[in-house]
């Protein structure tokens, strides 16, 4: 494995933790797609705070077909097949967000899973097998993720409404 593997990831116990906000280089390779690319106008944003947390956050807009924007996070290849979840550390806005992942960068469609935030800061855990291939909103007709490598983390948020969105995360880990 790389030495870039290592300063990226940290092992503790039996998880690995894929993104520490709290780390200096946190947002490097994170980037943000809002429903722009398709002619919509919602606007999203990925900040580090005060206390050291990113914080996704923006406003959507159904104009123009708007309705949506995401966050995404590009790694190297991660061979999660010795872990069963992924494990999220957050404080959301008590509203519902997708959280997506890809075994291939380049794939076009990527394997999600929604989850509901109370409001406090909690772990959510996600099964790595009910994570289902979609592709702009639709389901594909494909089995569910069956492990093996991930290139791409991500985070989108649209509820079909118009509306603000606040996510505070602290990491992202394999378990």
């Amino acid at each position: 494995m790389s030495l870039l593997f290592y300063l990226c990831f940290m092992v503790f116990g039996d998880s690995l933790v894929l993104v520490d906000f709290s780390k200096s280089n946190a947002l490097e390779d994170w980037y943000v797609v809002d429903d722009g690319v398709m002619g919509g106008l919602s606007q999203g944003s990925l900040l580090i705070n005060q206390e050291d947390h990113a914080v996704f956050s923006g406003q959507i807009s159904l104009d123009n077909y708007g309705g949506f924007s995401s966050v995404r996070h590009v790694m190297s290849p991660t061979d999660c097949t010795p872990y069963t979840k992924i494990v999220l550390r957050v404080k959301g806005d008590g509203k519902k967000y997708q959280f997506r992942i890809k075994s291939k960068r380049r794939d076009y469609y990527s394997y999600i899973q929604y989850f509901k935030t109370t409001g406090d800061w909690e772990l959510i855990e996600l099964n790595l097998s009910d994570f289902y291939p979609s592709f702009r909103g639709r389901t594909l007709q494909s089995p569910n993720f069956s492990g093996g490598p991930i290139e791409e983390l991500g985070i989108l948020f649209g509820n079909k409404k118009v509306e603000s969105f606040e996510l505070e995360l602290a990491t992202i880990s394999l378990k």
